[in-house]
């Protein structure tokens, strides 16, 4: 008797929800078909809503011990409604040409606080850098260490510095090629230092910002003082204004993570900080996309461009096409 009781309350139990069952079940096909991204506004809201109620269908059908077969229906259709509602249905080149067109370019927009902080922290940095080395010549070798100087150090004679600037086939631009690549590299490991270390309440990324402004301020000021400064500001820019807004972007998700943590407002500190992270992450791809574009200038545009006004045209041209998509990407359309 007790068994038929329970196919009784099996199959009112199925006949008040199954229509519903079936409705989501056809919403699901859809889905997975690959057609969830052409779902009508109203399709999407009963999605939503009869996988809620699915859900529940099931949280009931396990408490009053429904028969088997139902119960493994229910949540097969469950965890494939799961899906459809939570997972990404856009493809990889999908999700790869709304960052490009909206999502990074917004991110950057949105996070214009700690980037502020970490331009200001740089430039900081470059102009303390620049004022030390005027004032006594021996900071450069506090900001710049012996193995990336590799001789272009105040000791080094004017000409040395100058024929290091150009390929005169004297060696020199090999060299400088050499301290180029090891400064790249530098940069590149303190520019994601700076971004995972930002968590720590923005200290680390503080300091990091501020002593890589140092050395380049310091490298610029060695090269100013032998009236070179024009000749190396040229050199630098061609890759350098790639790759020092890279480091600046890449500080300022640091700063954001940082800032999160610091003043999470009305929210908890981790549910702040998670926010904080789906920015910061986006100017993180940002930077390293910079970098590699950096490192391309850097090996082929410092050999072939040796006129510094190209080399101006060049890296300030670039720079100009950087920010024109972080300022105009992703505006919507009146």
């Amino acid at each position: 008797m007790s068994e038929e009781r329970a196919r009784l309350r099996s199959a009112r139990f199925r006949e008040q929800r199954e229509a519903d069952w079936l409705a989501l079940e056809k919403l699901v096909q859809k889905a997975e078909r690959g057609a969830a991204a052409r779902l009508s506004f109203q399709e999407s809201q009963d999605l939503a809503r009869l996988y809620r109620s699915t859900a529940t269908s099931l949280s009931v059908a396990r408490d009053i011990s429904l028969d088997k077969a139902l119960l493994e229906y229910l949540e097969a259709l469950v965890a494939r409604a799961f899906i459809a509602v939570y997972a990404p249905q856009e493809s990889l080149s999908g999700i790869v040409t709304k960052f490009f067109a909206r999502s990074g370019p917004r991110a950057m927009r949105r996070s214009w606080i700690g980037l502020g902080l970490a331009l200001v922290t740089f430039g900081l940095g470059a102009l303390i850098g620049y004022a030390l080395f005027m004032q006594d010549t021996e900071w450069y070798y506090t900001f710049i260490p012996a193995e990336l100087a590799g001789g272009r150090d105040p000791a080094a004679s004017t000409e040395f510095l100058r024929n290091a600037l150009f390929d005169d086939g004297g060696g020199y631009a090999a060299a400088l090629g050499t301290f180029a690549a090891m400064l790249f590299s530098h940069n590149t490991r303190v520019a994601f230092m700076a971004f995972a270390m930002g968590i720590f309440a923005c200290v680390p990324t503080f300091l990091l910002s501020l002593f890589n402004g140092l050395t380049l301020g310091t490298f610029y000021a060695l090269h100013d003082s032998r009236d070179l400064g024009y000749e190396a500001f040229g050199w630098l820019s061609i890759h350098g204004v790639t790759e020092i807004a890279a480091i600046i972007i890449a500080a300022g998700g640091g700063f954001q993570l940082g800032l999160a943590v610091l003043f999470p407002g009305a929210q908890s500190r981790k549910d702040a900080l998670r926010m904080a992270s789906k920015d910061a992450i986006k100017l993180a791809l940002i930077a390293a996309l910079m970098l590699f574009a950096a490192g391309l200038l850097e090996g082929f545009g410092r050999q072939l461009v040796q006129v510094t006004e190209t080399r101006l045209m060049v890296g300030w041209g670039i720079g100009a096409l950087w920010l024109a998509w972080f300022l105009l990407g992703g505006r919507r359309r009146n």
